[in-house]
Parts: C-alpha cells; structure tokens; sequence
C-alpha cells in the first residue's frame, strides 16, 4: 500500500480539490491512505485568532468558516449537510475561546487542529461524491502521544496496535485522515510540531510498513534552495536519507524535520512530486549514495541568539552547559547553531517568542544573559569555493562558522 499527503495549497480551493481526486483516482491499484493537511493558510488563521486572546474573535472566525464554507459551496452547490457539520465546528472553536484556558499551548492544539478536521471532512465527502470508496477516519484515534501541546512525542508501541488494525479496511477502502494531529491518553488533542502532516504521513506508513510515501507539493521537488530566494536553484533526483535528514534539520521546510527517521527505520522510500504536474519524476529519497552533490543553500528567518556569560569570571564548563541544555529540553526547544568562549555559551533558536523569553528569564537566574532577535541563519551544506566565498563575505554577520562540509553565517535580517 502506498501513503499520499496533500500540503494546504494542495487543498486551497474547489478546483484544487477537485485536483486532488484526479490524482487518487490515478493511483487506485493498490490500497491508499491520504494525509490531508488544513486548507491554505487556515492554520495561519487560526493561530491569528489565538493571538486575540481576550478580544472580541467572532468576526474572524466567520471569515475562517465562511472560506470554507465557499469550497462547500463549490464542490457541492448551496446547502449541502457539510455546512451544518461546518456551523457545528465553528460553535465548538467558539466555546473553547471562552474557556480561557491558562494552558496556551492545550488552548492551541485543541483549537488549531480543527483546521484539519475541516480539510478532511471536505476531501473525503468529495471523494465519496464522484465515486470514490473513501472513508474517513479520525487520526486521533490511531495516533497516541504524550501531552507535550504543540511538540507531542508519540507513544510507538501503542500507536503501531491501533493503527495496523487499518490493514485490513485499506483492502476496501481509500483512507482519509488528518496530518499533524495525536491525542494524548486522557483524550485531549494533541498536534506534532508546526507542519507535521508530512511527519503524521510518516507514522501511518511506517507502522503500515508502506511500499512509500509521496509528498505532493507545489515545487517540482527537493530543490538546492528556495527558488523564491534563489532563482536558480536546481531540483535533486535523488537523496539519501541521511542527506535529507541534513536538510531538515538545518531548516529546510520543504519536509517536516521528523519524517526521515520512521521511514529511513523500514526503508520505505520518499518521493516529493509536484502537484501542479504529476508527470514530473520529482525526487526520491532513499537508501543510496549520490556522489558529488551540490550545495544546499537553506535560509532559516525569525532567529534569535542568546548569549549566557557566568557572572564571576569562572570559565564555561559542563555543568552550566547543562543548566542550559536543560533549560531548553523543558521547554522543547531546539538549538540551530552553538558557539562558546571561555566565559560566554551562546546558541541560536527559532524565536517562540513565549516560550524564548521564558528561556531568557530562567537563565537570567544563573547567568548574565544578552539576546537578540530578528536575525536569518544561512547554512550552506556541501559547499564549493564558490558558494564558500559568497556566503562567508556576507554584511551584518553575528556569528559565522564552519565545519569540513558546512558553513553557517548569522546574520542581521
């Protein structure tokens, strides 16, 4: 069997909905199971709605529904029994604003998963409208994590039970399902790190043991670079899993950061096709060796560096390192790039802005600690001396270093 996953924009209007089921309807010679993502930038839109804590929400969340409401509306012409499921979800989002929940992160995923369950509602019901044997099914109940909102680990071994019992439905049924979204042992939703739909597609292929995964995206595959920041970037045929594991890490959004590990654990390859043209062969991701490849340029915005000095002149040594590296494992966040002296520890993260200067102030209690945030990291992984010499002369540096195989240069936004 084989595992799909459509990104928002693959999801984004009627006509791309409709695309979408040409491309299933393709590939229907042995079972499927599709991952659906939230539609366009809906989950954009409901973090914003997050982001008014106590102020008045209701015209936005109209927006939210009433965009969906307008595919509905496309798909399957006015009054169609979706909407009534859509007021119904929409009732839901409102109560849990009122709530006012003090866990913001609990708040989060009980409230931004939804944009999922809208998508996959929508997908399925078209599916089913053209003939299609789908059936939807509730991820929640097949993948169980911990209760870490917003960054849940997930439980394996219960997991690998509840989903392999899917086996035997595939063999008559196109599965539908929800990316990025687990619920926790005491029901709660839990959701698995911003844009992990293509990491949900991972869980269900590995504990399916899947012939492969495909990414369907609106690239023509793994490229060099961002082509939007770099014109001239040029698509990879292949990969290796530890390449693309590389890649993720340095911040490459092009897979989510956790997909490699589960797949590369059964072999089970990775294609990146593109949506917008399925004839294209996009690139393969696998077990292999490609000799001589080109550098990966990867541009990560929104950093931050925090510096931490001790305050009586003592050198940095392991134990403040840990007081540290414990500090961030707490808050489940992860470092980008490290750099010391005798007397200063610093490293560069993703600005969460909350949870950051949470950080800042635990540190604060043992160290002198000085930060600063808009900041772009560029790593440029396998470089040549071209590539070497163009990067490392950049203006504004913060901080710059290398490796054999990699520069990384901070700099001022």
């Amino acid at each position: 069997m084989r595992v799909f996953k459509f990104g928002g924009a693959s999801v984004r209007n009627a006509d791309a909905i409709r695309k979408v089921a040409t491309i299933i309807k393709s590939y229907t010679d042995q079972p499927l199971l599709v991952v659906v993502s939230a539609i366009g930038k809906t989950t954009n839109a409901l973090e914003q709605l997050l982001s008014l804590k106590n102020q008045p929400f209701e015209k936005e969340l109209d927006e939210i529904i009433n965009y969906h409401f307008q595919i509905v509306d496309g798909l399957f012409g006015h009054h169609h029994e979706l909407t009534q499921e859509l007021t119904g979800i929409k009732s839901h989002i409102s109560a849990l604003l009122k709530k006012h929940l003090s866990n913001t992160d609990e708040l989060y995923d009980q409230i931004v998963s939804q944009g999922e369950i809208i998508a996959t509602r929508i997908v399925s019901t078209y599916l089913i409208t053209i003939g299609l044997p789908a059936l939807w099914i509730d991820a929640r109940k097949y993948i169980t994590t911990d209760s870490t909102f917003r960054e849940a680990k997930v439980d394996w071994d219960q997991s690998i039970i509840q989903i392999q019992s899917l086996a035997g439905v595939l063999d008559e049924n196109i599965i539908v399902t929800q990316g990025f979204i687990g619920s926790a042992q005491d029901g709660l939703t839990t959701t698995l790190g911003r844009e992990g739909s293509d990491f949900s597609a991972a869980i269900f292929a590995s504990c399916l043991r899947a012939e492969s995964v495909t990414i369907w995206k609106d690239v023509p595959g793994v490229m060099s670079a961002d082509p939007k920041r770099l014109p001239t970037a040029i698509i990879f045929e292949e990969l290796p899993f530890k390449e693309a594991a590389e890649m993720t890490y340095y911040g490459a959004t092009v897979i989510h950061p956790k997909t490699i590990k589960p797949l590369a654990n059964r072999n089970i390859p990775l294609f990146v096709k593109s949506f917008d043209n399925i004839d294209l062969p996009g690139t393969r991701i696998h077990e292999c060796k490609v000799n001589d490849l080109p550098p990966l340029i990867v541009f990560k915005d929104n950093q931050c560096l925090i510096s931490c000095q001790v305050t009586d002149y003592t050198f940095i040594d392991e134990s403040q390192i840990g007081i540290i590296f414990n500090a961030l494992s707490a808050r489940s966040l992860k470092v980008n790039l490290i750099q010391n002296s005798a007397i200063s520890f610093s490293f560069c993260l993703d600005f969460k802005e909350e949870k950051v200067l949470a950080l800042i102030e635990e540190l604060g209690k043992n160290f002198e600690v000085y930060y600063n945030t808009d900041l772009t990291l560029i790593t440029i992984k396998n470089y040549d001396t071209e590539t070497f010499n163009k990067y490392k002369g950049q203006k504004d540096v913060v901080i710059e270093q290398s490796s054999r195989s990699t520069l990384q240069v901070l700099i001022k936004s």
